[in-house]
């Protein structure tokens, strides 16, 4: 089998929670070998959110699989050294420090990319590194407050932050395709250099749409819960067992395939106060009375079948154990197991499908400092200088 695309590259990662953390997981399922610094006195403070995968934190366990785990203690110039020695062999370094603390300890890109000019070396903040906001706490809803998401999440009634990390996960997603596009860099001009991606920056960025109604004389659009705010019949339905279907009539031959095959009445077809989305959305009270009149009737399977038979786009309204048991992803053969600290974790294939059937690397996740020991010997620290780092609480 060929490598996979990362095989060969070294990350060190200094990070927390899940902006970085998620970014890095991305490029050590591609190949690269990452090392995660963590905190001495439990590590990334992730690892404590909560007890559900078998007794360790879910959104550990989903961002950190495949990574070595070295726990030093960065106040010590011992456990910096440590980092800028791991760093001289690295690729990418990321952090996601509080602001100012990895200038203040000397492992900002700036500073990394000034020692070792063939380095990517990635600053994850909330709101950039200049601004009346840099120094200003940045948790994930926070972000989504300050980028406009949560305005147009909701009902009319009730703003409502999104129910997944956004601005974290964004953010993740810009380090991962930034380092990619800065290795390709690397690979014509032969520097690294620094990369900055800053959460406000990334969401803003998802917020394209709703931005870009308001810019160009628009108004941004309303909440509507799951319906949409510019078509009908577009929402979720309840059926008659319980189960709820959402569709969408992307036109108006759609909306004379579902009068005529799903609800049983050809004639609102033509009828003037549906004929045409703007009717529709005009009387939406009226219409989504009548698609819940029809689906409400038979069963969400019968539902969906209907639907589909018509043309009609369609989905169930699954919820996260829905998502588990999804056919689809059983079908594709999605699901794989990673190794634990607790045993074998069930876990899903990265979207990125690699050409000629080769799979990424979904290694273990780590104990906390499971690989100290290791890396120190790796860095070249001798017997007694191994012992006196763990003797002074240094390394663990």
């Amino acid at each position: 089998m060929d490598p996979l695309p990362l095989d060969g590259i070294t990350v060190v990662a200094v990070e927390q929670a899940v902006a970085a953390p998620f970014a890095t997981r991305q490029l050590a399922d591609l190949g690269a070998r990452v090392v995660k610094v963590e905190r001495i006195d439990g590590g990334d403070f992730a690892r404590g959110y909560d007890t559900a995968a078998q007794g360790l934190a879910s959104h550990f366990v989903w961002c950190n699989r495949g990574k070595e785990s070295i726990a030093l203690d960065l106040k010590d110039p011992r456990g910096r050294d440590v980092v800028r020695r791991l760093v001289a062999d690295a690729d990418v370094f990321v952090q996601n420090l509080a602001h100012g603390a990895a200038a203040r300890l000397g492992l900002d890109a700036a500073t990394l990319c000034a020692a070792h000019p063939r380095l990517v070396a990635v600053d994850v903040s909330g709101y950039g590194a200049t601004g009346p906001y840099s120094g200003k706490r940045a948790y994930d809803m926070l972000v989504q407050c300050e980028a406009g998401l949560v305005s147009v999440t909701g009902t009319p009634e009730q703003p409502v932050k999104a129910g997944i990390p956004a601005a974290d996960i964004a953010a993740g997603m810009y380090v991962f395709s930034g380092v990619l596009a800065a290795l390709v860099r690397r690979g014509t001009t032969g520097r690294g250099g620094p990369v900055e991606v800053s959460m406000l920056d990334a969401l803003a960025e998802w917020m394209g749409h709703p931005l870009h109604l308001a810019l160009h004389g628009g108004t941004p659009p309303e909440r509507t819960g799951l319906a949409h705010a510019v078509i009908a019949p577009y929402d979720a339905y309840p059926t008659g067992d319980g189960g709820r279907v959402l569709l969408s009539v992307q036109n108006d031959r759609e909306w004379r395939r579902l009068a005529e095959q799903v609800i049983g009445r050809p004639e609102l077809g033509s009828d003037p106060a549906f004929a045409t989305n703007a009717a529709r959305v005009a009387n939406r009270a009226r219409t989504d009375e009548l698609v819940a009149a029809a689906l409400g009737a038979v069963g969400a399977d019968e539902a969906v079948a209907r639907l589909e038979a018509a043309g009609i786009a369609c989905a169930r309204l699954r919820d996260v154990s829905g998502l588990a048991e999804h056919p689809q992803l059983a079908a594709r053969g999605r699901w794989r197991e990673v190794g634990s600290p607790v045993g074998p974790l069930r876990a899903l294939l990265p979207p990125i499908t690699l050409p000629g059937g080769d799979e990424a690397r979904m290694g273990d996740v780590p104990a906390l400092g499971q690989h100290t020991e290791a890396l120190l010997r790796a860095v070249g620290m001798t017997d007694a200088e191994r012992a006196a780092l763990r003797r002074d609480g240094v390394a663990a």
